[in-house]
């Protein structure tokens, strides 16, 4: 892998559109066909980083929020709202990828989690990651991966970004890589042959933003994102187009690590279920865009473990011929 750094023309854009937009930070690795160039130039800092031996109460791992990084406040005040209710500590803690999250799980770091669909399933079938309830957006415990482009750009469908510039989320994302790859797999393409360049942003948000200020000719990210954007900041949503829809994935769940005591996962359970019925846990809801919690239901992931089985078989074919 040879490491490299963004042009000082890039550079530039980048900072400027900081600048712009402080709420917002761009954290970029880009891959070419040849090579890996990978840039943080902004690293998120841990919400609340706490040791298991210091903080005896639950600890909640951040690693897929349903609303963008300003939504924190609301993911803070469920923290809040759970420690009064359970009238134990609650501590929120963050990383900055969804593998470090899915290890702090393996490994007990964290007793629940927010969690995107696709580390859910790979937690899942890998070290017994525990499904415990799932958001309803508008009714239904789905999303879909939207790939969007600026909105000046002549694209009006995937196969128009052949040989353009597009930003994923994050290697273990579903909206934001697995189901893009699955699109360019079935046309027997890979990112790398499709693309001229593709890059991480580690965050959904961070990549509508690299659209709108066309740092790159196209993304896919989370529907609920780009939603919830679209309400609390049309002016951003307003300078991307979306081309594509996906059909309908399970939406990002909350999960719990799998020896939890089983009467602490009931309390939580319970909780959460009820939210919607108390003025305050509905005010929290409605912040994040939630209608309430439903118990979890494993066999809304079967279509991401399809596709993921998928792809994987079509790699194989693909290295052997």
């Amino acid at each position: 892998m040879v490491i490299n750094f963004l042009n000082s023309h890039d550079i530039l854009k980048l900072l400027a559109t900081i600048i712009m937009v402080p709420l917002f930070t761009i954290g970029v690795v880009a891959c070419t066909r040849s090579d890996v160039t990978e840039i943080d130039l902004t690293k998120r800092a841990p919400l609340m980083e706490q040791s298991r031996s210091t903080n005896p109460g639950l600890l909640i791992g951040m690693g897929a929020l349903i609303t963008p990084k300003e939504g924190y406040y609301y993911y803070s005040r469920l923290k809040d709202y759970i420690a009064k209710e359970l009238q134990i500590p609650v501590n929120l803690v963050d990383r900055e990828n969804y593998a470090e999250m899915n290890r702090l799980i393996a490994e007990g770091g964290v007793d629940m989690a927010f969690v995107c669909a696709g580390p859910y399933v790979e937690g899942h079938d890998q070290f017994g990651m525990e499904l415990l309830a799932m958001p309803l957006v508008k009714g239904k415990p789905v999303y879909h991966s939207y790939i969007i482009v600026p909105k000046d750009s002549p694209a009006q469908k995937l196969d128009d970004l052949r040989g353009k510039t597009f930003a994923f989320t994050d290697p273990k994302s579903n909206s934001g890589k697995i189901v893009p790859s699955y699109l360019l797999a079935r046309r027997k393409e890979t990112p790398e042959s499709f693309f001229s360049k593709v890059s991480y942003s580690y965050g959904h948000d961070k990549s509508i933003m690299t659209v709108a200020e066309k740092l790159v000719d196209g993304a896919a990210v989370d529907s609920l994102i780009w939603e919830y954007s679209a309400q609390t900041k049309p002016d951003l949503t307003a300078k991307t187009r979306i081309i594509d829809v996906s059909e309908p994935y399970g939406i990002p769940p909350i999960v719990v690590r799998k020896d939890l005591p089983q009467a602490t996962k009931k309390r939580i359970l319970k909780l959460l279920l009820s939210m919607h019925e108390t003025p305050e846990g509905k005010m929290i809801l409605a912040g994040m865009m939630i209608d309430r919690f439903v118990p979890g239901d494993d066999a809304n992931y079967d279509s991401i473990r399809a596709i993921k089985k998928w792809i994987a078989g079509h790699n194989r074919v693909t290295h052997s011929q």
